[in-house]
């Protein structure tokens, strides 16, 4: 026997369940903190050992959720395959042992903070998702104690 959720529920929550749906992927690149809006002296002060001309490293995990609309006849938000392809250009191919700084056109005149890797992931993420699976948001842990959270505001 099939079990279906009463009517009066789907009725209340209008329709097709909503569900959050996550993928993470890690990655290694380095980076130099350092602004071309400011001189030598205030990026040393600002940014300190982060600024070291050669630049230093991270093995930086990255969260991407998705929100959406569980479709009646697949079950998903979105397939987790599709989610991975999409990742892995928006993320793997682009920053996964590169040079932010060098190697993505991106941080040429942006500063690759944490915070602006995350819009970078967002941005790229943002042009290749279907309609039907919305960006939720963008987590990045640059270490294991720090960590970004963009939600596309």
């Amino acid at each position: 026997m099939m079990m279906t959720e009463p009517k009066a529920k789907q009725a209340k929550r209008g329709g097709a369940p909503v569900c959050y749906i996550s993928r993470v992927e890690s990655f290694s690149a380095c980076h130099r903190l350092h602004s071309i809006h400011l001189s030598d002296e205030e990026n040393k002060r600002i940014f300190g050992k982060c600024n070291n001309p050669n630049g230093h490293g991270h093995n930086y995990k990255v969260e991407v959720t998705l929100r959406g609309s569980v479709d009646p006849k697949t079950g998903m938000v979105i397939n987790l395959v599709d989610l991975k392809q999409y990742m892995k250009k928006a993320i793997m191919d682009t920053m996964d042992h590169k040079h932010l700084d060098l190697d993505v056109p991106y941080f040429k005149h942006v500063v690759s903070t944490t915070e602006n890797v995350a819009v970078f992931i967002w941005d790229q993420l943002q042009e290749m998702l279907p309609d039907n699976a919305q960006l939720h948001e963008v987590k990045v842990h640059e270490t294991d104690k720090n960590v970004v959270v963009y939600r596309g505001e």
